[in-house]
């Protein structure tokens, strides 16, 4: 049994155009039987019920985890939530948060003992925070809030990987992606949707997640016919989505891609 809780959802956030960016995200819970997903949510300045929006999905990293529904906006929310962009790319934006335990793609990595080794499960199921946030989409689209040609979905670090591994999971969702420090299995590029617009960033000098990993997607995916952007940025490390959120032309492509 689904139960959509939704607090205030398309009216406060509309009002709300005051104090620290983190108030502009609304709290939201969504829960399935007895699994609930805790997210952020966005809604346009001028929010029209009716209206069919674009959505932007948001998968932050492992630092972020928690049930506090507050440290998923540690990075990010700021660039979603400056004025400019809300008025030029009316969307709305969700920030959702993974439990302390959990993670938004089947994988180990353990960075203690060898950085470069990310060792992915590619038969294993959904993780229950990502079924869940596949779910929350879906009831946005079916209720004629969110519009099925314009659903994008990007994340870092831990996010980052689950980007890479959600659009093999429903590879027809999705109008575009981006990727931040990132990394994935190469084999996961054969289930993506064909013409998948990906923008990939990462820094040189990542000890966490060294670049190699998105140089692997990165040519796997050209070799599959993805539209890909690939960015590196020399010298910088594991905080790479600095640089990537600064970059002026994310959200004109972002938004300029559609199924």
């Amino acid at each position: 049994m689904k139960q959509f809780v939704l607090l205030t959802f398309f009216v406060t956030s509309a009002l709300a155009v005051a104090g620290q960016h983190n108030e502009l995200f609304e709290k939201q819970l969504f829960t399935i039987d007895e699994d609930t997903l805790r997210c952020r949510i966005l809604t346009p300045v001028n929010f029209k019920p009716g209206t069919k929006y674009p959505l932007v999905v948001f998968l932050h990293g492992i630092g972020e985890r928690g049930d506090d529904n507050e440290k998923q906006l540690t990075w990010g929310s700021s660039f979603f939530a400056d004025s400019l962009n809300r008025v030029k790319f009316s969307a709305i934006v969700v920030f959702p948060q993974a439990a302390e335990n959990k993670k938004w793609a089947p994988y180990s990595h353990d960075n203690k003992k060898d950085s470069t080794r990310i060792r992915f499960y590619p038969d294993s199921p959904l993780t229950s925070p990502t079924k869940i946030l596949l779910s929350f989409i879906d009831t946005l689209i079916s209720t004629g809030t969110a519009d099925p040609k314009r659903i994008y979905v990007g994340g870092l670090s831990m996010g980052g990987i689950g980007t890479f591994d959600i659009l093999r999971r429903r590879p027809d969702l999705f109008a575009a992606a981006f990727a931040i420090c990132g990394g994935g299995d190469e084999d996961f590029v054969k289930q993506y949707r064909k013409n998948l617009p990906v923008w990939v960033f990462h820094g040189t000098d990542d000890q966490i997640i060294p670049v190699s990993n998105s140089r692997l997607m990165v040519n796997a995916m050209r070799k599959n016919n993805a539209l890909v952007k690939y960015t590196e940025y020399p010298g910088v490390g594991h905080d790479s989505w600095k640089n990537a959120f600064a970059e002026k032309d994310l959200l004109p492509w972002l938004f300029a891609q559609r199924k």
